[in-house]
Parts: structure tokens; sequence; C-alpha cells
């Protein structure tokens, strides 16, 4: 088993850390895990990414190579990444911000998720956009366990924003969870909707297929 991860945005958004924090995760639960980033010159505002490589074998190549998830959080970075996405057969899932405009010309499968409305909205903390971002993608792979996913938060964030990121992750499962119960995965997801949330988790009750795996 061996999963690719690819998270995009722009500098100052956190990705960096994201990607420290998933593979952490990882390790918690016995599994093997690399994390690379690269992004430009700018402190902020500037293009970033961050892979991260999570197998049960040794991993020979530290970089995502077909990723399985891809993160964008902006419209360039969806236009840079998104093209190649399912290119070797479909399997590649793209998690978008809602405020991003989707392509027609971008085949793979999408989920439109208000990762940066639920930090800033529900939150009130814009930059914990990455931890939100981050609770998406662990609920949507089940790459590493919540409990993991928690320990690992609370190891990386700044001292005193525990409970501020640890409630950014939880409003990221949420969001999973909403996610992973629609059927048409180009449909944007409703915010600051309790009936929505548990609408989502009755779905789960009766489905089982593979959708998001």
């Amino acid at each position: 088993m061996r999963v690719e991860f690819r998270l995009s945005g722009s500098g100052g958004q956190g990705l960096l850390l994201a990607g420290i924090v998933l593979a952490e995760a990882a390790i918690l639960d016995g599994k093997n895990a690399v994390q690379t980033q690269s992004y430009g010159p700018e402190a902020r505002g500037g293009a970033s990414k961050a892979e991260v490589v999570i197998s049960d074998e040794d991993i020979d190549y530290p970089k995502a190579t077909d990723p399985d998830y891809l993160l964008a959080l902006t419209a360039e970075s969806y236009r840079s990444y998104g093209p190649a996405m399912g290119s070797g057969g479909g399997r590649g899932l793209i998690v978008v911000d809602s405020s991003v405009p989707l392509s027609d010309e971008i085949a793979a499968r999408t989920v439109s998720v208000p990762i940066l409305e639920t930090a800033a909205g529900k939150l009130g903390k814009r930059v914990v956009a990455n931890i939100v971002a981050l609770g998406v993608l662990g609920g949507l792979s089940s790459i590493a366990s919540r409990a993991s996913l928690e320990a690992a938060v609370a190891n990386r964030v700044p001292k005193g924003t525990g409970e501020l990121n640890l409630a950014a992750l939880r409003a990221g499962f949420e969001l999973a969870e909403v996610a992973a119960s629609r059927r048409d995965v180009r449909q944007a997801i409703p915010t600051g909707r309790a009936a929505a949330i548990e609408d989502s988790r009755k779905a789960r009750l009766g489905r089982d297929d593979g959708r998001y795996r």
C-alpha cells in the first residue's frame, strides 16, 4: 500500500505544517511516511506545495508521482496540478476550496469544500485553514486514525493554540463526512448547517461503496 498526497496553495497557508502533521500521524499508526515541500521565493502569496507519501512498506522514492489526493486551496494550484490527476486511471481525488472555480477540462473526481470559510467563519481564525484541510483529507482517506491525527496536531502546533487547532481538525472531519455522502462529487458542500452533517452521518450507515477509500 502506497498512498500519495499533494497539498497545494499559496505561501502562508500552512501547507508544510499540514503535511508534517499528516506524516507524523501515519507514523504514530505504525506506517512509513515521507514529507517533502517546495515553495516560491515570496514568504506569502507565492506558490506552495507539500507532498506526503505513506506506505506499509519501505518508501523507495519520496515524492508524489501519481497522487491519490490533491488538495488545492487556490485557483492557481488547481489549474497547475488538477489536469494531471486521474491520468493514471482515474483514481485520484481532488479536494478544492469552495472559492476555487471548477473546470470542465479537469476530469478527475472532485469535491468542493468550504475550508477557508469554515476556518474564518466557524472558528474565527483563517490561519487554521490548513488544519481544517488536514481533517478533510484525513476523513476522506482514512489513512491515519483520528486519535493519531489529533495527537500529531497537539505535538506540532504552536503552544497555546492546541484547542483551536483541534477544533479546526474536527471541523474538517465533519466536512469530510458531508463530502463522502454526496454522489455528485462536483456539488459544493453547504456550510453552517447542522442538518447537513446529520444527514451525512445517516447516509454513511448505508454506504460503503469504496468511492473515497
